[in-house]
Protein backbone atom coordinates (compact mmCIF):
# COMPACT_ATOMS: atom_id res chain seq x y z
CA UNK A 1 0.00 0.00 0.00
CA UNK A 2 1.17 3.52 -0.83
CA UNK A 3 2.25 5.75 2.03
CA UNK A 4 0.23 8.93 2.30
CA UNK A 5 1.88 12.34 2.02
CA UNK A 6 1.12 15.58 3.86
CA UNK A 7 3.01 18.73 2.84
CA UNK A 8 3.14 21.63 5.30
CA UNK A 9 4.54 24.82 3.77
CA UNK A 10 5.91 26.92 6.62
CA UNK A 11 7.65 25.31 9.61
CA UNK A 12 7.48 28.19 12.09
CA UNK A 13 5.18 28.38 15.12
CA UNK A 14 1.98 27.83 13.13
CA UNK A 15 3.36 24.86 11.23
CA UNK A 16 4.74 23.47 14.48
CA UNK A 17 1.37 23.94 16.15
CA UNK A 18 -0.32 22.10 13.30
CA UNK A 19 2.22 19.27 13.56
CA UNK A 20 1.49 18.97 17.29
CA UNK A 21 -2.20 18.59 16.49
CA UNK A 22 -1.49 16.00 13.79
CA UNK A 23 0.45 13.98 16.35
CA UNK A 24 -2.33 14.35 18.93
CA UNK A 25 -5.13 13.29 16.56
CA UNK A 26 -3.36 10.63 14.50
CA UNK A 27 -4.00 7.71 16.89
CA UNK A 28 -7.76 8.25 16.56
CA UNK A 29 -8.04 9.28 12.92
CA UNK A 30 -5.23 7.73 10.92
CA UNK A 31 -4.16 4.11 10.89
CA UNK A 32 -3.00 4.08 7.29
CA UNK A 33 -0.05 2.49 5.54
CA UNK A 34 2.44 5.03 6.81
CA UNK A 35 2.67 8.79 6.54
CA UNK A 36 5.29 11.11 5.10
CA UNK A 37 5.12 14.67 6.41
CA UNK A 38 7.11 17.15 4.36
CA UNK A 39 7.93 20.48 6.03
CA UNK A 40 8.97 23.12 3.50
CA UNK A 41 10.72 26.18 4.92
CA UNK A 42 14.16 27.70 4.27
CA UNK A 43 14.35 28.52 7.99
CA UNK A 44 14.73 26.12 10.95
CA UNK A 45 11.64 24.09 11.86
CA UNK A 46 10.11 25.28 15.12
CA UNK A 47 11.24 28.91 15.29
CA UNK A 48 11.02 29.57 11.56
CA UNK A 49 12.11 32.97 10.28
CA UNK A 50 10.84 35.39 12.92
CA UNK A 51 11.88 33.43 16.02
CA UNK A 52 15.10 31.86 14.76
CA UNK A 53 17.94 31.84 17.25
CA UNK A 54 20.32 33.57 14.82
CA UNK A 55 19.21 37.13 15.61
CA UNK A 56 20.21 39.96 17.92
CA UNK A 57 20.18 39.02 21.62
CA UNK A 58 18.82 42.53 22.31
CA UNK A 59 15.37 41.67 20.91
CA UNK A 60 12.78 40.49 23.41
CA UNK A 61 9.50 38.68 23.37
CA UNK A 62 6.55 41.00 23.67
CA UNK A 63 4.71 38.99 26.33
CA UNK A 64 5.47 37.76 29.81
CA UNK A 65 7.07 34.33 29.71
CA UNK A 66 4.13 32.87 31.67
CA UNK A 67 1.72 34.09 28.97
CA UNK A 68 3.30 32.11 26.11
CA UNK A 69 2.32 28.53 25.44
CA UNK A 70 2.24 26.18 22.47
CA UNK A 71 -0.01 23.66 24.20
CA UNK A 72 -3.74 23.12 24.54
CA UNK A 73 -5.66 23.05 27.80
CA UNK A 74 -9.25 22.34 28.82
CA UNK A 75 -10.41 25.88 27.92
CA UNK A 76 -9.88 25.23 24.20
CA UNK A 77 -13.01 24.19 22.29
CA UNK A 78 -11.59 21.43 20.12
CA UNK A 79 -12.62 17.99 18.91
CA UNK A 80 -9.20 16.43 19.38
CA UNK A 81 -7.46 15.47 22.60
CA UNK A 82 -5.93 18.02 24.93
CA UNK A 83 -2.18 17.60 25.20
CA UNK A 84 -0.91 19.93 27.95
CA UNK A 85 2.64 21.14 28.06
CA UNK A 86 4.81 23.80 29.69
CA UNK A 87 4.63 27.51 29.08
CA UNK A 88 7.82 29.28 28.07
CA UNK A 89 8.58 30.23 31.66
CA UNK A 90 7.98 26.70 32.96
CA UNK A 91 10.11 25.16 30.23
CA UNK A 92 12.97 27.64 30.61
CA UNK A 93 12.81 27.87 34.40
CA UNK A 94 12.63 31.66 34.41
CA UNK A 95 10.50 34.23 36.20
CA UNK A 96 6.99 34.16 34.74
CA UNK A 97 6.86 37.95 34.62
CA UNK A 98 10.10 38.18 32.60
CA UNK A 99 10.22 39.26 28.97
CA UNK A 100 12.41 36.59 27.47
CA UNK A 101 14.73 37.13 24.54
CA UNK A 102 13.59 35.90 21.15
CA UNK A 103 16.53 33.53 21.00
CA UNK A 104 15.14 31.71 24.03
CA UNK A 105 11.70 31.59 22.43
CA UNK A 106 13.32 30.07 19.35
CA UNK A 107 14.86 27.35 21.49
CA UNK A 108 11.46 26.68 23.12
CA UNK A 109 9.82 26.38 19.70
CA UNK A 110 12.50 23.96 18.53
CA UNK A 111 11.85 21.84 21.63
CA UNK A 112 8.09 21.91 20.92
CA UNK A 113 8.78 20.84 17.35
CA UNK A 114 11.02 17.96 18.45
CA UNK A 115 8.39 16.86 20.96
CA UNK A 116 5.67 16.91 18.28
CA UNK A 117 7.82 14.82 15.93
CA UNK A 118 8.50 12.31 18.71
CA UNK A 119 4.77 12.02 19.41
CA UNK A 120 3.89 11.04 15.83
CA UNK A 121 2.96 7.42 15.12
CA UNK A 122 5.97 5.12 14.52
CA UNK A 123 5.15 4.80 10.82
CA UNK A 124 5.17 8.60 10.29
CA UNK A 125 8.34 10.21 8.97
CA UNK A 126 9.09 13.93 8.89
CA UNK A 127 11.20 15.40 6.09
CA UNK A 128 12.41 19.00 6.30
CA UNK A 129 13.10 20.71 2.98
CA UNK A 130 15.10 23.93 3.56
CA UNK A 131 13.76 25.53 0.38
CA UNK A 132 10.99 27.83 -0.75
CA UNK A 133 7.79 26.45 -2.20
CA UNK A 134 7.01 28.08 -5.54
CA UNK A 135 3.58 26.75 -6.49
CA UNK A 136 0.96 24.08 -5.93
CA UNK A 137 -0.93 22.45 -8.76
CA UNK A 138 -2.82 19.26 -9.47
CA UNK A 139 -6.43 18.11 -9.96
CA UNK A 140 -8.99 18.99 -7.29
CA UNK A 141 -9.70 15.34 -6.56
CA UNK A 142 -6.18 14.03 -7.07
CA UNK A 143 -2.72 14.26 -5.60
CA UNK A 144 -1.27 17.75 -5.46
CA UNK A 145 2.18 18.72 -6.68
CA UNK A 146 4.26 21.13 -4.60
CA UNK A 147 7.12 22.62 -6.60
CA UNK A 148 10.22 23.69 -4.67
CA UNK A 149 12.93 26.17 -5.54
CA UNK A 150 15.97 24.41 -6.98
CA UNK A 151 14.29 21.02 -7.21
CA UNK A 152 13.25 19.65 -10.63
CA UNK A 153 10.61 17.25 -9.34
CA UNK A 154 7.65 18.23 -7.17
CA UNK A 155 6.62 16.79 -3.85
CA UNK A 156 3.46 14.72 -4.28
CA UNK A 157 0.88 15.44 -1.61
CA UNK A 158 -2.47 13.98 -0.67
CA UNK A 159 -3.03 17.17 1.35
CA UNK A 160 -1.25 20.53 1.48
CA UNK A 161 -1.41 22.98 4.39
CA UNK A 162 -0.01 26.50 4.07
CA UNK A 163 1.24 27.86 7.40
CA UNK A 164 3.28 30.65 5.91
CA UNK A 165 3.33 33.19 8.73
CA UNK A 166 4.18 36.82 7.95
CA UNK A 167 5.37 37.45 4.41
CA UNK A 168 7.28 40.07 2.48
CA UNK A 169 5.23 42.29 0.17
CA UNK A 170 5.73 44.36 -2.93
CA UNK A 171 5.52 48.11 -2.21
CA UNK A 172 2.29 49.99 -2.78
CA UNK A 173 2.08 53.07 -4.99
CA UNK A 174 3.21 55.47 -2.26
CA UNK A 175 6.18 53.31 -1.29
CA UNK A 176 7.25 52.88 -4.91
CA UNK A 177 7.20 56.65 -5.42
CA UNK A 178 9.16 57.31 -2.22
CA UNK A 179 11.72 54.66 -3.20
CA UNK A 180 12.08 56.18 -6.68
CA UNK A 181 12.63 59.63 -5.20
CA UNK A 182 15.21 58.24 -2.78
CA UNK A 183 17.17 56.59 -5.61
CA UNK A 184 17.14 59.74 -7.71
CA UNK A 185 18.29 62.02 -4.88
CA UNK A 186 20.68 59.80 -2.95
CA UNK A 187 18.33 59.39 0.04
CA UNK A 188 17.72 56.38 2.27
CA UNK A 189 14.25 54.84 2.16
CA UNK A 190 13.50 51.65 4.11
CA UNK A 191 10.06 50.22 3.26
CA UNK A 192 7.88 48.11 5.60
CA UNK A 193 9.96 45.12 6.62
CA UNK A 194 10.85 42.77 9.46
CA UNK A 195 13.13 44.98 11.50
CA UNK A 196 15.43 42.15 12.59
CA UNK A 197 16.16 41.43 8.92
CA UNK A 198 16.56 45.04 7.77
CA UNK A 199 19.88 46.53 6.72
CA UNK A 200 20.16 49.65 8.88
CA UNK A 201 23.74 50.49 7.97
CA UNK A 202 22.64 53.38 5.74
CA UNK A 203 21.33 55.31 8.77
CA UNK A 204 24.33 57.41 9.74
CA UNK A 205 25.34 58.56 13.24
CA UNK A 206 23.84 61.87 14.27
CA UNK A 207 21.67 62.29 11.20
CA UNK A 208 17.90 62.83 11.52
CA UNK A 209 15.79 59.84 10.49
CA UNK A 210 12.05 60.07 9.97
CA UNK A 211 10.26 57.00 11.30
CA UNK A 212 6.62 56.36 10.41
CA UNK A 213 5.07 53.78 12.70
CA UNK A 214 4.97 53.60 16.50
CA UNK A 215 4.19 49.95 17.13
CA UNK A 216 6.32 46.92 17.84
CA UNK A 217 8.44 47.24 14.69
CA UNK A 218 9.49 50.68 15.92
CA UNK A 219 10.51 49.27 19.31
CA UNK A 220 12.84 46.80 17.58
CA UNK A 221 14.24 49.59 15.41
CA UNK A 222 14.80 51.79 18.46
CA UNK A 223 16.73 49.04 20.25
CA UNK A 224 18.91 48.10 17.28
CA UNK A 225 19.86 51.72 16.58
CA UNK A 226 20.71 52.55 20.20
CA UNK A 227 21.88 49.61 22.32
CA UNK A 228 22.66 47.81 19.07
CA UNK A 229 25.15 50.57 18.29
CA UNK A 230 26.89 50.55 21.62
CA UNK A 231 24.71 52.82 23.74
CA UNK A 232 23.60 51.69 27.17
CA UNK A 233 20.86 52.34 29.69
CA UNK A 234 22.01 53.32 33.16
CA UNK A 235 18.98 53.41 35.42
CA UNK A 236 16.62 56.04 34.01
CA UNK A 237 19.36 57.58 31.87
CA UNK A 238 20.67 56.66 28.46
CA UNK A 239 24.39 56.94 27.74
CA UNK A 240 24.87 57.39 23.98
CA UNK A 241 27.74 55.85 22.07
CA UNK A 242 27.75 58.63 19.49
CA UNK A 243 26.87 56.19 16.71
CA UNK A 244 23.09 56.64 16.98
CA UNK A 245 21.00 58.56 14.45
CA UNK A 246 18.30 60.91 15.78
CA UNK A 247 14.91 59.24 15.42
CA UNK A 248 11.86 61.40 14.69
CA UNK A 249 8.87 59.11 15.17
CA UNK A 250 5.19 59.61 14.44
CA UNK A 251 2.12 57.74 13.24
CA UNK A 252 -1.62 58.12 12.78
CA UNK A 253 -2.16 57.94 16.54
CA UNK A 254 1.16 59.59 17.38
CA UNK A 255 1.67 57.51 20.54
CA UNK A 256 3.23 54.11 21.23
CA UNK A 257 1.06 51.09 21.89
CA UNK A 258 -0.09 50.87 25.50
CA UNK A 259 2.34 49.20 27.87
CA UNK A 260 1.89 45.58 28.81
CA UNK A 261 -0.06 45.35 32.07
CA UNK A 262 2.24 44.63 34.99
CA UNK A 263 -0.05 42.89 37.51
CA UNK A 264 -2.40 39.91 37.70
CA UNK A 265 -6.16 39.77 38.10
CA UNK A 266 -7.32 38.61 41.51
CA UNK A 267 -10.92 37.92 42.37
CA UNK A 268 -13.79 37.32 39.98
CA UNK A 269 -13.14 37.43 36.25
CA UNK A 270 -15.74 39.03 33.97
CA UNK A 271 -18.08 36.31 32.65
CA UNK A 272 -17.25 36.35 28.95
CA UNK A 273 -18.59 36.24 26.33
CA UNK A 274 -21.69 38.19 27.31
CA UNK A 275 -22.79 40.41 24.41
CA UNK A 276 -20.65 38.96 21.61
CA UNK A 277 -20.68 35.20 21.73
CA UNK A 278 -21.48 32.30 19.39
CA UNK A 279 -25.18 33.22 19.08
CA UNK A 280 -24.41 36.79 18.03
CA UNK A 281 -21.80 35.58 15.54
CA UNK A 282 -24.30 33.13 14.05
CA UNK A 283 -26.83 35.93 13.68
CA UNK A 284 -24.28 38.11 11.90
CA UNK A 285 -23.30 35.30 9.56
CA UNK A 286 -26.96 34.62 8.78
CA UNK A 287 -27.70 38.18 7.59
CA UNK A 288 -28.92 37.92 3.98
CA UNK A 289 -27.01 41.01 2.89
CA UNK A 290 -23.91 40.36 4.96
CA UNK A 291 -22.70 42.69 7.68
CA UNK A 292 -20.76 45.92 8.03
CA UNK A 293 -18.17 45.95 10.80
CA UNK A 294 -18.72 49.51 12.00
CA UNK A 295 -22.50 49.37 11.76
CA UNK A 296 -23.25 45.81 12.87
CA UNK A 297 -20.24 44.38 14.71
CA UNK A 298 -18.49 47.24 16.48
CA UNK A 299 -21.52 48.14 18.68
CA UNK A 300 -21.46 44.57 20.03
CA UNK A 301 -17.68 44.72 20.51
CA UNK A 302 -17.87 48.05 22.36
CA UNK A 303 -20.66 46.77 24.58
CA UNK A 304 -18.67 43.62 25.40
CA UNK A 305 -15.51 45.55 26.26
CA UNK A 306 -17.46 48.04 28.35
CA UNK A 307 -19.21 45.22 30.19
CA UNK A 308 -15.87 43.68 31.19
CA UNK A 309 -14.55 47.08 32.31
CA UNK A 310 -17.53 47.88 34.50
CA UNK A 311 -17.87 44.36 35.88
CA UNK A 312 -14.38 44.70 37.27
CA UNK A 313 -14.88 48.28 38.46
CA UNK A 314 -18.09 47.50 40.34
CA UNK A 315 -16.95 44.19 41.82
CA UNK A 316 -13.34 45.09 42.71
CA UNK A 317 -13.57 48.86 43.29
CA UNK A 318 -17.17 49.46 44.44
CA UNK A 319 -16.31 52.67 46.34
CA UNK A 320 -15.74 54.37 42.98
CA UNK A 321 -19.32 53.67 41.89
CA UNK A 322 -22.70 55.03 42.98
CA UNK A 323 -25.08 52.07 42.53
CA UNK A 324 -25.06 48.32 43.02
CA UNK A 325 -23.57 46.15 40.29
CA UNK A 326 -26.78 44.17 39.83
CA UNK A 327 -28.69 47.37 39.13
CA UNK A 328 -26.04 48.70 36.77
CA UNK A 329 -25.73 45.37 34.95
CA UNK A 330 -29.47 45.13 34.30
CA UNK A 331 -29.67 48.68 32.95
CA UNK A 332 -26.46 48.31 30.93
CA UNK A 333 -27.73 45.16 29.22
CA UNK A 334 -30.99 46.80 28.15
CA UNK A 335 -29.58 50.19 27.10
CA UNK A 336 -28.52 51.44 23.70
CA UNK A 337 -25.34 53.51 23.21
CA UNK A 338 -26.89 56.85 24.26
CA UNK A 339 -28.62 55.37 27.29
CA UNK A 340 -25.44 53.55 28.32
CA UNK A 341 -23.48 56.80 28.22
CA UNK A 342 -26.03 58.46 30.51
CA UNK A 343 -26.04 55.45 32.82
CA UNK A 344 -22.25 55.46 33.11
CA UNK A 345 -22.15 59.20 33.79
CA UNK A 346 -24.63 58.84 36.64
CA UNK A 347 -23.11 55.67 38.13
CA UNK A 348 -19.36 56.29 37.71
CA UNK A 349 -18.39 59.72 39.03
CA UNK A 350 -14.73 59.87 37.94
CA UNK A 351 -14.26 60.17 34.15
CA UNK A 352 -10.95 58.32 34.53
CA UNK A 353 -12.95 55.24 35.59
CA UNK A 354 -15.14 55.27 32.47
CA UNK A 355 -14.52 53.15 29.39
CA UNK A 356 -14.04 55.43 26.39
CA UNK A 357 -12.93 53.46 23.31
CA UNK A 358 -12.70 56.57 21.10
CA UNK A 359 -10.26 58.23 23.51
CA UNK A 360 -8.28 55.01 23.82
CA UNK A 361 -8.05 54.68 20.06
CA UNK A 362 -7.02 58.30 19.35
CA UNK A 363 -5.55 59.80 22.55
CA UNK A 364 -4.15 62.86 20.74
CA UNK A 365 -7.37 63.72 18.90
CA UNK A 366 -7.83 67.48 19.26
CA UNK A 367 -4.57 67.90 21.21
CA UNK A 368 -2.37 70.72 19.91
CA UNK A 369 1.05 72.02 20.97
CA UNK A 370 2.70 75.28 20.03
CA UNK A 371 6.12 73.77 19.29
CA UNK A 372 8.00 70.50 18.98
CA UNK A 373 9.66 71.21 22.34
CA UNK A 374 6.25 71.38 24.03
CA UNK A 375 5.24 68.18 22.26
CA UNK A 376 8.26 66.33 23.70
CA UNK A 377 7.24 67.28 27.24
CA UNK A 378 3.63 66.33 26.56
CA UNK A 379 4.54 62.96 25.09
CA UNK A 380 6.85 62.09 27.97
CA UNK A 381 4.03 62.92 30.37
CA UNK A 382 1.65 60.71 28.35
CA UNK A 383 4.02 57.73 28.41
CA UNK A 384 4.76 58.18 32.13
CA UNK A 385 1.02 58.24 32.86
CA UNK A 386 0.48 55.13 30.78
CA UNK A 387 3.25 53.28 32.62
CA UNK A 388 1.85 54.22 36.03
CA UNK A 389 -1.68 53.21 35.10
CA UNK A 390 -0.74 49.90 33.45
CA UNK A 391 1.24 48.86 36.52
CA UNK A 392 -1.30 49.96 39.15
CA UNK A 393 -3.94 47.35 40.14
CA UNK A 394 -6.24 50.19 41.16
CA UNK A 395 -6.89 50.42 37.43
CA UNK A 396 -7.61 46.70 37.06
CA UNK A 397 -10.60 47.35 34.74
CA UNK A 398 -7.87 47.79 32.10
CA UNK A 399 -6.91 44.14 32.57
CA UNK A 400 -10.56 43.10 32.37
CA UNK A 401 -10.79 44.91 29.02
CA UNK A 402 -7.68 43.06 27.88
CA UNK A 403 -9.38 39.74 28.66
CA UNK A 404 -12.48 40.92 26.80
CA UNK A 405 -10.35 41.82 23.79
CA UNK A 406 -9.06 38.24 23.70
CA UNK A 407 -12.61 36.92 23.97
CA UNK A 408 -13.82 39.20 21.20
CA UNK A 409 -10.96 38.24 18.93
CA UNK A 410 -11.83 34.59 19.38
CA UNK A 411 -15.37 35.30 18.20
CA UNK A 412 -14.43 37.59 15.32
CA UNK A 413 -12.19 34.92 13.79
CA UNK A 414 -15.40 33.20 12.70
CA UNK A 415 -16.53 36.29 10.79
CA UNK A 416 -13.52 36.25 8.48
CA UNK A 417 -11.94 39.47 7.23
CA UNK A 418 -13.32 42.32 9.36
CA UNK A 419 -10.87 44.91 8.01
CA UNK A 420 -7.63 46.41 9.30
CA UNK A 421 -9.09 48.93 11.76
CA UNK A 422 -10.03 46.32 14.33
CA UNK A 423 -6.59 44.70 14.23
CA UNK A 424 -4.95 48.08 14.78
CA UNK A 425 -7.26 48.88 17.70
CA UNK A 426 -6.63 45.48 19.27
CA UNK A 427 -2.86 45.79 18.88
CA UNK A 428 -2.81 49.31 20.33
CA UNK A 429 -4.60 48.17 23.50
CA UNK A 430 -3.51 44.56 23.89
CA UNK A 431 -0.21 44.02 22.05
CA UNK A 432 1.93 46.82 23.37
CA UNK A 433 5.57 46.69 24.40
CA UNK A 434 6.94 45.63 27.79
CA UNK A 435 6.99 48.42 30.34
CA UNK A 436 10.82 48.51 30.39
CA UNK A 437 10.83 49.34 26.69
CA UNK A 438 8.66 52.40 27.30
CA UNK A 439 10.98 53.46 30.11
CA UNK A 440 13.86 53.16 27.67
CA UNK A 441 11.87 55.27 25.24
CA UNK A 442 11.62 57.99 27.89
CA UNK A 443 15.37 57.83 28.53
CA UNK A 444 16.12 58.12 24.81
CA UNK A 445 13.79 61.09 24.57
CA UNK A 446 15.51 62.88 27.45
CA UNK A 447 18.88 62.15 25.81
CA UNK A 448 17.73 63.72 22.54
CA UNK A 449 18.16 60.50 20.56
CA UNK A 450 14.38 60.06 20.15
CA UNK A 451 11.97 62.87 19.26
CA UNK A 452 8.22 62.68 18.85
CA UNK A 453 6.28 64.03 15.87
CA UNK A 454 2.74 63.51 17.13
CA UNK A 455 -0.44 62.27 15.45
CA UNK A 456 -1.57 62.41 11.85
CA UNK A 457 1.96 62.05 10.51
CA UNK A 458 2.31 62.60 6.78
CA UNK A 459 5.44 62.27 4.66
CA UNK A 460 6.23 64.07 1.42
CA UNK A 461 9.32 64.21 -0.78
CA UNK A 462 10.66 67.37 -2.34
CA UNK A 463 13.70 69.64 -2.71
CA UNK A 464 15.98 66.66 -2.24
CA UNK A 465 14.68 65.60 1.19
CA UNK A 466 11.83 63.86 2.96
CA UNK A 467 9.51 66.06 5.01
CA UNK A 468 7.27 65.00 7.89
CA UNK A 469 4.43 66.97 9.41
CA UNK A 470 1.46 66.21 11.60
CA UNK A 471 -1.65 67.53 13.25
CA UNK A 472 -0.32 67.80 16.81
CA UNK A 473 2.04 70.71 16.09
CA UNK A 474 0.24 72.63 13.30
CA UNK A 475 2.48 74.09 10.63
CA UNK A 476 5.69 72.46 11.89
CA UNK A 477 7.72 70.07 9.79
CA UNK A 478 10.96 68.11 10.01
CA UNK A 479 13.30 67.41 7.10
CA UNK A 480 15.61 64.42 6.76
CA UNK A 481 17.51 62.44 4.19
CA UNK A 482 16.36 59.10 5.61
CA UNK A 483 12.89 57.60 6.05
CA UNK A 484 12.03 54.30 7.73
CA UNK A 485 8.57 52.73 7.51
CA UNK A 486 8.46 50.96 10.88
CA UNK A 487 5.73 48.44 10.31
CA UNK A 488 5.22 44.97 8.90
CA UNK A 489 4.09 44.60 5.30
CA UNK A 490 0.32 44.25 5.02
CA UNK A 491 -0.39 40.58 4.27
CA UNK A 492 -2.27 40.93 0.96
CA UNK A 493 -2.23 38.04 -1.49
CA UNK A 494 -2.05 40.38 -4.49
CA UNK A 495 1.10 42.16 -3.27
CA UNK A 496 2.88 39.31 -1.54
CA UNK A 497 6.35 38.37 -2.72
CA UNK A 498 5.54 34.75 -1.96
CA UNK A 499 5.40 33.00 -5.33
CA UNK A 500 3.20 30.18 -4.06
CA UNK A 501 0.43 32.49 -2.84
CA UNK A 502 0.53 34.52 -6.05
CA UNK A 503 0.23 31.35 -8.14
CA UNK A 504 -2.56 30.09 -5.91
CA UNK A 505 -4.50 33.30 -6.46
CA UNK A 506 -3.90 33.16 -10.21
CA UNK A 507 -5.19 29.59 -10.15
CA UNK A 508 -8.54 30.71 -8.77
CA UNK A 509 -8.18 31.02 -4.98
CA UNK A 510 -10.44 33.70 -3.55
CA UNK A 511 -9.31 36.74 -1.60
CA UNK A 512 -11.27 39.09 0.64
CA UNK A 513 -11.82 42.79 -0.01
CA UNK A 514 -8.70 43.52 2.04
CA UNK A 515 -6.58 41.02 0.13
CA UNK A 516 -6.49 38.06 2.53
CA UNK A 517 -6.73 34.47 1.34
CA UNK A 518 -10.30 33.27 1.89
CA UNK A 519 -10.63 29.99 3.79
CA UNK A 520 -13.45 27.90 5.18
CA UNK A 521 -13.70 28.89 8.86
CA UNK A 522 -14.65 25.32 9.77
CA UNK A 523 -11.38 23.66 8.80
CA UNK A 524 -9.18 26.14 6.89
CA UNK A 525 -9.78 24.75 3.39
CA UNK A 526 -8.86 27.28 0.71
CA UNK A 527 -11.93 28.71 -1.05
CA UNK A 528 -12.17 29.40 -4.76
CA UNK A 529 -13.94 32.42 -6.25
CA UNK A 530 -17.20 30.52 -6.32
CA UNK A 531 -16.92 29.88 -2.58
CA UNK A 532 -16.10 26.18 -2.97
CA UNK A 533 -13.56 24.73 -0.51
CA UNK A 534 -10.66 22.91 -2.13
CA UNK A 535 -10.74 19.26 -0.99
CA UNK A 536 -6.96 19.01 -0.58
CA UNK A 537 -5.61 22.52 0.14
CA UNK A 538 -5.69 24.22 3.54
CA UNK A 539 -4.26 27.45 4.92
CA UNK A 540 -3.74 28.91 8.40
CA UNK A 541 -2.22 32.16 9.63
CA UNK A 542 -2.01 35.92 9.07
CA UNK A 543 -2.29 35.71 5.27
CA UNK A 544 -5.80 34.22 5.66
CA UNK A 545 -9.11 35.72 6.77
CA UNK A 546 -9.04 33.40 9.82
CA UNK A 547 -5.93 34.97 11.30
CA UNK A 548 -5.58 34.94 15.06
CA UNK A 549 -4.92 37.63 17.62
CA UNK A 550 -1.16 37.24 17.90
CA UNK A 551 1.83 35.03 17.42
CA UNK A 552 1.18 32.98 20.56
CA UNK A 553 -1.62 32.05 22.90
CA UNK A 554 -2.01 32.82 26.57
CA UNK A 555 -2.75 29.76 28.72
CA UNK A 556 -6.38 29.18 29.66
CA UNK A 557 -7.86 31.72 27.23
CA UNK A 558 -9.55 29.37 24.77
CA UNK A 559 -6.87 29.80 22.10
CA UNK A 560 -8.72 30.18 18.76
CA UNK A 561 -5.47 29.34 16.95
CA UNK A 562 -5.41 26.00 18.77
CA UNK A 563 -8.97 25.35 17.71
CA UNK A 564 -8.11 26.16 14.09
CA UNK A 565 -4.99 23.99 14.15
CA UNK A 566 -6.96 21.10 15.56
CA UNK A 567 -9.78 21.39 13.02
CA UNK A 568 -7.34 21.54 10.11
CA UNK A 569 -5.23 18.66 11.41
CA UNK A 570 -8.33 16.48 11.83
CA UNK A 571 -9.66 17.36 8.38
CA UNK A 572 -6.30 16.59 6.80
CA UNK A 573 -5.99 13.27 8.65
CA UNK A 574 -9.50 12.22 7.62
CA UNK A 575 -8.64 13.08 4.02
CA UNK A 576 -5.45 11.03 4.25
CA UNK A 577 -7.36 8.11 5.73
CA UNK A 578 -9.94 8.24 2.96
CA UNK A 579 -7.34 8.38 0.19
CA UNK A 580 -5.58 5.40 1.77
CA UNK A 581 -8.83 3.43 1.78
CA UNK A 582 -9.54 4.29 -1.85
CA UNK A 583 -6.03 3.22 -2.84
CA UNK A 584 -6.39 -0.05 -0.94
CA UNK A 585 -9.72 -0.77 -2.65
Amino acid sequence: MTRRSLVIVGAGPRGTGLLERVAANAPELYAGPGLDIHLVDPYPPGPGRVWRTAQSPLLWMNSHAEDITMFTDETVDLAGPVRPGPTLHEWAGIDGSAFAGRRLQGAYLRWVYDRAVAALPPDATVHHHPRRALRVDGPREGRQRVWLEGRPRPLLADAVVLTLGHLDAEPDDEQRELARYAREHGLVHIPPDFTADTDLSGLRPGEPVLVRGFGLAFVDLMVLLTEGRGGRHDGDAYVPSGREPVLYVGSRRGVPYHSKIGYGLDGERPPLPRFLGPAEVEALLARPGGFDFRRDVWPLVAKELGFAHYHRLFTAHPRRTRIAWSTFEEKYAAAGPAERAALVESAVPDPADRFDPAALDRPLAGVRYGSHAELQEGMRAYIEHDLRRRHDPRHSPDLAVFLALLSVYGQLVRLGDVGPWWHGFFSHLASGPPGPRLRQMLALSRAGVLRFLGAGMTVTAGHGVFRASGATVPGARVEARALVEARLPHPTVERTRDALLRELHADGAAVTRDGLLAVDPADGRVLDRAGRPHPRRFALGPHTDARGSGAFTRPRTGGPAFRQNDATARAALLLLRETARRTAA
